[in-house]
């Protein structure tokens, strides 16, 4: 007996253990999967570790801005709602006829400042103005009453402007004329869409420079889906000199802003034409409202 005994405890001694029974893991909810993937949760089966690993983020580039600086017609973007086009004549008036022309109408026209309203508060715009058509111009909650009284010198600008854009004969292709005095590089316009109501749709706008260089700059409005972020659009600038003429035309007002940036060294005084025409207002809209009510648009005139 004693011998048997002693064999049992022998063999029990080699006999290999049987594994011990897991417990089965608890399954993991679909929600909880959700949440950890995004995250960036890592869950280590065999350790039952958790490690914890930073999301992969979309790496958007920048886009370059681009110069436009020679003559000629550019299409500057295919949609959305349409081609955008420039189109520069960088010497479209002699220096010598724009020297005379520069001077004689910064003496001689009836130059003001304009006092605008945003959220209920005026603001003096920062440059001066004056305004000719046979219909008021309303923006940004202000309005330049109707003047039909044209300077000489702007009606033979008129019809120089209106022929270069394609107006023939007698036919003049504007009816209005808004004209900007920056009186150094202190003045300034905010980024904008000429797309009132009252311009009709898709207007054409023939600006202008005379005096000191200004660079004109240009923005592509983002997709609805970037909630009014302009990091990743597309930029252009034209540097405009003396006797310089830019239209803009077809979708440009609809899918680009534009300002005139504050530049803090010197720079003097430049006036700039921006030939339009003016219809009356369309039914059912305020004047000076947009045609296109978005929230990827900037008020018109605001300060930099």
């Amino acid at each position: 007996m004693a011998d048997k005994r002693q064999r049992a405890r022998v063999q029990g001694s080699w006999a290999k253990q049987l594994p011990k029974p897991q417990r089965p893991a608890a399954p993991q909810s679909q929600s909880a999967n959700a949440v950890s993937a995004s995250w960036g949760i890592h869950r280590q089966t065999t350790s039952g570790n958790v490690e914890f690993q930073q999301p992969i983020k979309q790496v958007r580039d920048v886009p370059s801005e681009k110069v436009i600086d020679q003559a000629g017609d550019y299409e500057i973007s295919h949609g959305p709602s349409g081609v955008s086009r420039l189109r520069l004549v960088p010497r479209f008036l002699p220096a010598e006829e724009a020297d005379w022309m520069f001077a004689k109408l910064l003496a001689e026209l009836p130059w003001s400042q304009k006092t605008n309203f945003r959220q209920d508060e005026a603001y003096e715009e920062p440059r001066l103005t004056c305004w000719f058509g046979e219909l008021p111009y309303t923006y940004a909650r202000s309005t330049m009453a109707a003047n039909t009284k044209w300077h000489p010198l702007l009606l033979k600008l008129r019809r120089a402007v209106s022929e270069a854009s394609g107006g023939r004969g007698g036919d003049e292709r504007f009816n209005s004329l808004l004209c900007n005095l920056y009186r150094d590089g202190h003045d300034s316009i905010g980024w904008h869409s000429d797309d009132e109501a009252s311009l009709g749709r898709q207007p054409v706008i023939a600006s202008l420079s005379l005096g000191d260089s200004r660079v004109f700059s240009l923005r592509k409005k983002p997709p609805l889906e970037e909630n009014g972020d302009f990091t990743y659009v597309e930029r252009i600038k034209v540097p405009l000199g003396h006797g310089a003429l830019l239209l803009m035309e077809g979708a440009t007002q609809d899918d680009w802003q534009h300002q005139v940036a504050k530049e803090y060294h010197d720079r003097g005084p430049r006036i700039n034409l921006t030939f339009r025409s003016i219809f009356p207002e369309p039914q059912g809209h305020r004047p000076g409202t947009k045609l296109h009510f978005t929230d990827r648009q900037t008020d018109m005139n605001a300060t930099n």
